[in-house]
């Protein structure tokens, strides 16, 4: 199995957060020795109504439980989009042995976008693959959000009809 492979699974999960609402961000952590998804998450921030249940979070904390340790060794973490600051500390943090996103975030982009927080010297700097199914994972947060705008306008709409 290759990065591809495992990206479109991280695609398969922010299929199921933009089903519910969510911003369409899914990750998976992968033991690289043995190819085993150990963790899963997609974003859930409206659901579970907190600004911690990123994607990566979420993979992350699973993969943890399931591995008895907080130390992600032999582990790599795909993600659809580039990490936040938050989500790149927690994999600086967990020792992630490698990442690997799809889609640049120019608005929060914590890996080269915004800023670069491996650039600094942290006692742990996991090696980067960037744009893997970039185009895949870029265009599901595009159509997500031409969607929201769409609902949003339509809402708009009634409501100026209905108030007069």
């Amino acid at each position: 199995m290759n990065d591809e492979f495992y990206m479109k699974r991280a695609l398969e999960l922010a299929a199921l957060a933009a089903a519910q609402g969510e911003v369409p961000v899914g990750a998976v952590v992968v033991k690289q020795s043995t190819g085993e998804i150990v963790g899963e998450g997609y974003n859930r921030r409206e659901t579970d109504k907190t600004p911690l249940a990123h994607a990566e979070i979420i993979a992350i904390n699973e993969a943890s439980r399931r591995l008895g340790g907080w130390r992600l060794v032999d582990c790599a973490l795909y993600v659809t989009l580039e990490p936040c600051p938050m989500c790149a500390g927690a994999v600086i943090n967990s020792r992630v042995e490698r990442l690997v996103y799809g889609a640049s975030d120019p608005k929060a982009g914590s890996c080269g976008s915004v800023t670069d927080l491996f650039s600094y010297p942290y006692n742990h700097i996991p090696p980067i693959e960037r744009g893997i199914l970039a185009e895949e994972c870029a265009s599901v947060l595009t159509e997500f959000f031409r969607q929201l705008r769409e609902r949003k306008n339509a809402l708009k709409n009634i409501s100026q009809i209905t108030d007069r």
